[in-house]
């Protein structure tokens, strides 16, 4: 199929958000989640004995959080780390306790927790989901536990900084334009990052410009984004695949147009098996 950017010729009614769950039978539960890394102390022992430790510190005119940060930054100090809960909150609420499945991984956490946090924070968790937390791991915090094999932290400013804008478009308009798709994502029902379709969501968030920059090229045309839908490839039986199909409005004609990018969920670490491309309903039960 040829890559243009003529309007669907096979549109379709749906533009609500919507995101399709694939089966995910046999395979690990695995997570790609976007959210924020929280240090809680699981027990009153462990909160005396960060006390202890911040008293031998240098902590005049910290901040109770650049405490926490400084304290636990320090190599003698890394025994504290281990003994403290660590939760990732997705849209403000508790989604799951993280352990690292390499105990080196720690160092990951400690550096997840910024001197002086900020709405804008960021921080991407890759692993596999595993049983309800113990009661004695987070004082009685019933939460899925997440192996994590990666952390990205980073805040949102320095991501949509880091987009490669498209040629002739202003780095102010484009800006504003990268950071509402992204939240678009991110506000998507329930995504916390463990089915097939808030995995390839959250992948294409972070590693694919090209949907930020197809978003910017419709704003530019006067269309606005009406929905996203996430559904399973026609083509692959034997791994998990899926398509995520952006639908652009044009605010005068209401004509819409379609554009997919296809992901591969099968395993941890999703990938791109095709680009952004413009997408036909009539694709349905084809070939592909």
């Amino acid at each position: 199929m040829e890559t243009t950017s003529a309007p669907c010729a096979c549109p379709s009614t749906n533009t609500n958000t919507n995101t399709h769950a694939t089966g995910n039978a046999g395979r690990p539960s695995f997570v790609y989640a976007i959210g924020r890394i929280e240090a809680r102390f699981p027990n009153l022992a462990a909160e005396k004995e960060f006390a202890q430790a911040s008293a031998r510190a240098d902590t005049v005119g910290k901040t109770d959080r650049q405490t926490l940060s400084a304290v636990l930054s320090q190599r003698e100090n890394r025994y504290l780390a281990r003994q403290l809960c660590w939760v990732l909150t997705i849209q403000g609420l508790d989604a799951y306790v993280l352990v690292p499945r390499d105990p080196g991984d720690l160092e990951l956490l400690v550096e997840a927790l910024r001197p002086m946090p900020d709405s804008n924070d960021v921080d991407v968790v890759i692993g596999v989901r595993g049983p309800i937390a113990p009661a004695t791991l987070c004082n009685g915090l019933a939460l899925p536990m997440v192996m994590f094999d990666q952390i990205y932290s980073f805040d949102r400013h320095a991501l949509i900084a880091a987009i490669p804008k498209p040629e002739k478009t202003d780095a102010a308009k484009f800006a504003p334009v990268a950071g509402e798709l992204f939240g678009r994502i991110m506000q998507v029902t329930d995504n916390a990052g463990a089915t097939d379709a808030h995995r390839a969501l959250n992948y294409l968030a972070m590693r694919d410009p090209a949907i930020y920059g197809k978003m910017a090229e419709a704003f530019a045309r006067d269309c606005s984004l009406s929905g996203v839908d996430v559904r399973p490839a026609p083509t692959s039986s034997t791994r998990a695949i899926v398509d995520v199909v952006f639908a652009y409005t044009n605010r005068n004609t209401d004509v819409t147009e379609k554009w997919s990018v296809r992901v591969d969920v099968t395993e941890e670490f999703p990938f791109l098996v095709r680009k952004l491309s413009p997408f036909y309903e009539c694709e349905i039960g084809s070939a592909g």
